[in-house]
């Protein structure tokens, strides 16, 4: 080795002793007569000095040579600091240089390589190499890493194996669109990359392998925004002869396990919500449980009703907008009645962004004082407003916002102001988590445009066994036998209990819209395992970059990721996508469309 020791290991016992460092020059202060010198590796920081008067001459001069990032190794000996620097683990010592190596000389970095730095997400993009060397993103690896190894720990100990599933797949039609991958020995014909390898972990459950897991790559040919990238990594799962039970508290125990051994934290047990409940009273399938403002409703002609104690039936006869609405619905702001008008302007004129759609937004101040003042005064007594208040448990001091509408948008741009309330009165730390299971989700969805059902999950998701007669007469009421984990309003894993029964199976397929033909041209292979004793089982997958950026607490996944593409699925980095030549578009049997 090159070195005795990193950069980030030396204290006050290794006082006295020589040492050889090797790493690279952060940044170097000149004070004449003392040079200082801030060498760093991925372990930390340690402080190089040179002293005119007892520094070789050639050694002075090295060390004034010396740019940001340059590549040296350094041989000194430790000595205690004069002027301590408690923020560093090496902050007590310092190493006084008695031989000075460059191993190599570096250009001036673009930007800043440090915690603070001045460099803008695609010039970091675009010297990600660099961008690496930062302690921030550096830890945020570092946590990635120990997400991984524990999770394996975990796993390990309760007898799952670790099974690598194909990359080059078929293309099934269902769900997101595939990245395809043209073949060259069969001309004309194409693999696709793996949404998940969903299929073959249900194999694995025919062929016997009860418990498996993967920490494997996905792909998906989709809009980008913070938290998806056109890769990703799952923690994919898979178990046979168990229940929806036994997933949830198998997978409970991997999440309170990394909370525990990563964070040192102790997770409570995860609560859950039906999916109707959570739309009832939070307007999303993947609630934020951390702070209420839970909805209150004034007029509900749509399903999920409202909690009990939260509803009230608004009379006809006010504001049109209320008496026309499907839904009249809104939430308790606490504390907020101190409002300025110009807060409640920029408030409104927040919801009608297209982002949210909102039409517009009512208000009642519940004063201090006890009187109520509201956006809709001449329209509703003072006594209407009192009943209002009541249905939301407001008290004076507190702010109610209403909204009215369609029933599904209205829930969801209320959903929209719900986090944006929270995220205005601190509502939202980032080291606070409340996780949450959120259970029997829709099996079907209708589309409209295409005037078919669509798999809310997947086609291979079991229908609660108490809805199964409801395929032939109702599709829309039959619930699936799925379940998510929510953690901090984000969805970080999702599963189901599949179906392991060829004529179930089939059922699903022809209600999807496929002819026996298609299901067995797409779906053969699983059809046919089907028939060979296929055992009951139920899965689940977790989002790894999401978990990760969340332990970390950071809204985006991409600096929880080694080479991550920008917002437009690009590598700025390699400059990758990219078009391929001549030659190869020739052997692949591909035209160039112009």
């Amino acid at each position: 080795m090159l070195r005795t020791h990193t950069c980030g290991e030396l204290r006050l016992s290794d006082a006295n002793k020589t040492v050889t460092l090797c790493g690279w020059v952060q940044k170097s202060r000149d004070k004449g007569g003392m040079i200082w010198i801030d060498l760093r590796d991925r372990y930390g920081l340690t402080q190089l000095m040179a002293e005119e008067g007892s520094t070789a001459a050639h050694i002075i001069a090295q060390a004034r040579s010396l740019g940001r990032e340059f590549v040296i190794k350094a041989e000194g000996v430790v000595l205690e600091r004069v002027s301590k620097n408690d923020k560093m683990p090496t902050g007590d010592v310092e190493v006084k240089i008695t031989q000075l190596e460059v191993l190599n000389s570096a250009k001036l970095p673009p930007f800043l390589i440090e915690d603070d730095t001045d460099g803008g997400d695609e010039l970091r993009m675009k010297y990600r190499y660099l961008d690496l060397r930062r302690a921030p993103v550096r830890k945020n690896l570092q946590l990635r890493h120990k997400m991984a190894q524990q999770t394996r720990t975990y796993l390990d100990n309760q007898d799952f194996i670790e099974v690598e599933t194909p990359v080059l797949i078929k293309s099934t039609p269902e769900g997101a669109r595939d990245f395809v991958v043209p073949s060259r020995m069969n001309p004309g014909e194409f693999y696709a990359l793996p949404q998940s390898p969903q299929t073959f972990k249900q194999l694995l459950m025919v062929s016997g392998f009860d418990r498996y897991y993967q920490i494997v790559k996905c792909f998906r040919d989709e809009d980008l925004r913070a938290d998806r990238q056109p890769e990703f990594t799952q923690i994919d799962c898979e178990m046979s002869f168990v229940t929806q039970e036994d997933i949830l508290n198998m997978f409970e125990g991997l999440v309170r396990h990394l909370f525990k051994t990563v964070k040192n934290m102790d997770l409570a047990a995860v609560p859950r919500m039906t999916y109707a409940e959570a739309m009832q009273r939070y307007g999303s399938d993947k609630p934020d449980v951390r702070f209420g403002m839970e909805f209150s409703y004034l007029k509900n002609q749509a399903p999920p009703a409202p909690r009990e104690g939260a509803n009230y039936e608004l009379p006809s006869g006010g504001l049109g907008a209320f008496d026309e609405a499907e839904l009249v619905v809104g939430i308790c702001a606490k504390g907020c009645a101190e409002y300025t008008r110009k807060q409640m302007d920029e408030l409104t004129e927040w919801v009608r962004r297209p982002q949210v759609g909102a039409k517009g937004l009512i208000y009642v101040r519940y004063n201090a004082d006890g009187s109520l003042k509201s956006s809709v005064d001449k329209f509703y007594s003072e006594q209407d407003l009192q009943n209002w208040a009541g249905c939301f448990g407001a008290q004076p001091g507190d702010l109610m916002l209403i909204m009215a509408g369609p029933a599904d948008k209205t829930r969801k741009q209320l959903n929209e102001l719900r986090l944006e309330m929270g995220n205005r009165l601190g509502l939202r730390q980032p080291d606070h988590y409340e996780a949450l299971w959120v259970l029997d989700f829709p099996l079907l969805e209708y589309g409209e445009a295409e005037q078919r059902w669509f798999a809310m999950h997947h086609p291979f998701t079991s229908p609660k066994p108490e809805d199964i007669a409801l395929l032939d007469t109702n599709p829309g009421a039959v619930r699936a036998n799925a379940y998510d984990m929510v953690i901090n309003g984000t969805e970080v894993g999702g599963g189901s209990v599949r179906i392991f029964q060829k004529p179930l199976q089939s059922r699903m397929f022809e209600l999807l819209g496929f002819t026996a033909e298609e299901a067995q041209n797409q779906f053969g292979f699983l059809l046919n395992a089907f028939e060979y004793g296929a055992p009951p089982h139920a899965g689940i997958a977790f989002g790894f970059d999401r978990l990760c950026s969340l332990f970390g607490g950071a809204d985006s996944i991409r600096d929880f990721i080694a080479f991550p593409k920008n917002n437009s699925g690009r590598d700025v980095m390699i400059d990758s996508p990219s078009t391929i030549d001549q030659k190869q578009m020739d052997e692949l049997k591909i035209k160039t469309v112009l």
